[in-house]
């Protein structure tokens, strides 16, 4: 069925794809769904996905007959309830069945194929009529344990295709009914018949000698090859898995102050729920009552909880630590933070790196031309005179030995387990694309507020004058400040009530916009803001206090001046507060190579007061944030390539304008949907971990294609020679598919630094 809407405009759509069984299969269907107009189609092997961008009049329908018209099966994935619960439904529900069945063949072929392999390579295990013994044991094998590999091969051959099982098939069917005509119709089948097992192929005199070692022997190996591969491409997303299930299921909803379980599904925007000690927070929201610590290691690896009020945000999936809680729902379903973070993952695991286009293209093509080898080696052994069983022997080495599953899962299988340990640690890679990017990068540009700095005022000095006590200093200007709402203001007032808990009330309350604020507290006139604001009512800031407001406004705070009754009392000294952690954050960078440069609007006293404390030395100062982007552009127009980590709005156009952008998770929405790596935890250390794992992971692709292509370079003509046993080639080729497999695996060893710890012997390019 044709949808009814007939426009141009441009929408994502996913299929899960069942029946692929090498990247060829994949190569195929994307080959066919691009051909229909108006789709854009990329097939994942590892993660059996499809990701299509459709226009037009094109629907699913379309999509889901095309590809089973290529000879495989699609469906949408299976949604519950949206969000951070969605999960697959032909990978989820199959998994387990797949896996049995696999398991189950590849058990039934080892307990069968040993003995014919043992039979075969062992003289003294030769009895009388052990050939015989080895055919009993052999056909089970060739018949039941392969037929996933005959199946896929009658499938594609009724669609005019060949794939990586078209090989295979080929290559156990020859050896096995060679075996049979060696039997019934050669002296292969008289009593005491006996041959020695040789690596290499040794012409001989015809039709004495038997393959069933080969059948068997390759399809114990192709089977146990595939369920390993399998089992630890299902360990490989085992990542994305635990992060859609890390959310809650059900949810405390409170109304008229009675509390009922609800599936978290139904909770909408603007409902309150309680959390209890211990449980998780539903969905997305801000706390209305109660104060707790909340432990967001699940969400963000950060071990340390944070304490949590009134007012303050909390995200969907954390654990309430400490005491209840009733929180506002602020976001549902596909919005919560969670949610973000699975499809962002999501995204990065599905798509493709350049690279991976390469290899996708060598394998569509490579099974047609390993056939052509196969059947120019068969040609040039009989040619050259040498018997037709030494050249049947070479030809069905070749097509074992060649095929190109360790070419399909070089790249995805690294991706699914270096995204899938990004999310772990607070590290979000929003495309394949993105490593590239992370190889090249020599500068990082940080935005100074919220990303050096926390972004947040605080009171960092009181200094009174001669004969004024300074608590007393303190508590009047934080009782007056409680009553603004300017940040500054804020900063003073929580540092008062932080020192002296409960603060007078005021009697008398005025704001001087730009200047300061005026009021009554304890029957004394205060006056609080700028210089200015006293100088207008004839005060005088003592020469020492003049002094110190001087220093500190050079060093880029903020100097407030606190007065009453007609005397200027003291000062209060506020400034954007370096993060702790900056500073091992710019040692980390530079240890990878990259020169940090420090952009920001601020005026340039504040700016090189903070580059000083965290070891930065090129400042960019009192930058507008339309002038941001130049500053990148000047820096890329100097040779570089240049990364930049943000978190406002401000930020976004720098962020799309920067070869790599990196957006605290703790910023702005724009920011985040601008940058290409989004930092869950708001720790500038983090910046590093991105850049580490994604040059490891990158590393770990390079390592996979080169294995990859010089494994198959290197044996094809080994085989083609004669110089490989098909039963080896056989095991070689399921070893070299658990060895990318098992290769990419090791990035789940990958250690965050943004606690300190470095980690032992990491490669750090």
């Amino acid at each position: 069925m044709r949808s009814e809407t007939h426009n141009n405009k441009e929408r994502p759509i996913e299929l899960e794809i069942s029946g692929m069984t090498c990247s060829s299969c994949a190569a195929r269907i994307e080959k066919n769904l691009n051909r229909i107009d108006g789709v854009d189609a990329s097939v994942n092997y590892a993660t059996e996905k499809a990701r299509v961008v459709a226009s037009g009049d094109v629907d699913v329908a379309d999509l889901i007959a095309q590809v089973e018209e290529t000879g495989y099966q699609a469906a949408e994935p299976a949604r519950h309830g949206g969000g951070a619960h969605d999960h697959g439904g032909l990978a989820g529900e199959e998994t387990d069945h797949e896996l049995d069945e696999l398991r189950q063949r590849m058990i039934g072929s080892i307990v069968l194929a040993i003995p014919v392999i043992l039979m075969s390579m062992v003289e003294a295990f030769q009895f009388e009529y052990w050939q015989w013994a080895s055919l009993t044991l052999a056909a089970p094998v060739v018949v039941w344990a392969a037929w996933p590999f005959h199946r896929a091969t009658w499938q594609n051959l009724r669609h005019g295709a060949a794939t990586m099982d078209t090989l295979v098939t080929m290559g156990i069917s020859a050896a096995f009914i060679w075996s049979l005509y060696a039997l019934f119709f050669g002296t292969a089948g008289e009593p005491g018949m006996t041959h020695p097992f040789e690596i290499s192929v040794s012409p001989t005199d015809g039709a004495d000698n038997i393959y069933l070692e080969v059948a068997a022997g390759v399809t114990m190996f192709l089977v146990a090859g595939r369920y390993f591969e399998l089992s630890s491409k299902r360990r490989a997303s085992s990542a994305m898995r635990a992060l859609l299930e890390m959310g809650a299921s059900e949810a405390t909803l409170l109304v008229d102050g009675v509390e009922s379980t609800v599936p978290v599904e139904r909770l909408q925007v603007g409902d309150e729920f309680v959390v209890r000690p211990g449980e998780k927070v539903a969905t997305d929201g801000e706390v209305v009552s109660g104060h707790s610590a909340i432990d967001q290691s699940m969400l963000t690896g950060e071990s340390i909880p944070v304490e949590v009020g009134p007012a303050d945000g909390v995200t969907g999936a954390t654990v309430n630590a400490g005491g209840r809680l009733v929180v506002r729902a602020t976001r549902v379903g596909a919005e919560t933070q969670l949610a973000r973070m699975a499809r962002m993952v999501e995204d990065a695991q599905s798509g493709k790196a350049p690279v991976q286009r390469l290899a996708d293209r060598i394998s569509g093509v490579f099974v047609p031309i390993v056939i052509g080898i196969a059947v120019a080696t068969l040609g040039a052994w009989l040619g050259a005179g040498f018997p037709a069983e030494a050249a049947f022997t070479a030809a069905v080495a070749v097509l074992i030995i060649a095929c190109p599953c360790a070419l399909g899962l070089a790249t995805p299988t690294a991706l699914l387990v270096g995204t899938g340990r990004g999310a772990r640690i607070g590290v979000l890679i929003k495309g394949p694309e993105i490593l590239e990017s992370t190889r090249r990068v020599d500068t990082i540009v940080l935005d100074k507020t919220g990303t050096v700095t926390a972004g947040e005022m605080d009171l960092t000095a009181v200094h009174s004058a001669d004969g004024t006590d300074r608590d007393e200093l303190l508590k009047l200007a934080g009782s007056l400040e409680s009553f603004s709402e300017h940040p500054i203001a804020r900063a003073v007032a929580d540092a008062a009530s932080e020192e002296f808990g409960e603060l007078p009330v005021p009697e008398d309350f005025q704001s001087i916009e730009g200047k300061g604020i005026q009021g009554i507290v304890n029957g004394h006139a205060l006056l609080v803001g700028r210089a200015s604001l006293v100088e207008e009512w004839s005060q005088d800031v003592p020469t020492e206090l003049e002094a110190l407001r001087v220093r500190s406004e050079s060093e880029g705070a903020t100097v407030v001046v606190v007065s009453w009754d007609g005397r200027v009392r003291g000062l209060l000294v506020v400034s954007d507060t370096v993060k702790p952690t900056s500073p091992e954050a710019i040692a980390q960078l530079r240890g990878l190579g990259l020169e940090p440069v420090l952009l920001t609007g601020d005026n340039r006293a504040a700016a090189n007061k903070v580059a000083s404390l965290v070891g930065i030395d090129r400042v960019v100062a009192e930058v507008l944030p339309d002038e941001k982007v130049d500053v990148i552009k000047e820096l890329q127009s100097e040779g570089r390539t240049v990364a930049m980590v943000g978190d406002g709005v401000n930020d976004a156009p720098a962020l799309a304008q920067a070869d790599l952008g990196l957006a605290m998770g703790t910023g702005t929405d724009v920011a985040i949907e601008t940058a290409d790596i989004t930092l869950v935890r708001g720790d500038l250390r983090s910046s590093a971990d991105a850049i580490r794992l994604s040059r490891r992971t990158l590393g770990t692709i390079k390592v996979n294609l080169f294995w990859a292509f010089a494994y198959n370079v290197a044996a094809i003509p080994l085989a083609a020679f004669g110089l490989l046993n098909p039963m080896l080639a056989g095991a070689a080729m399921a070893v070299s598919s658990v060895f990318v497999v098992g290769n990419s695996l090791r990035l789940r060893s990958f250690r965050s630094r943004a606690g300190g710890t470095a980690e032992p012997n990491q490669k750090e390019n």
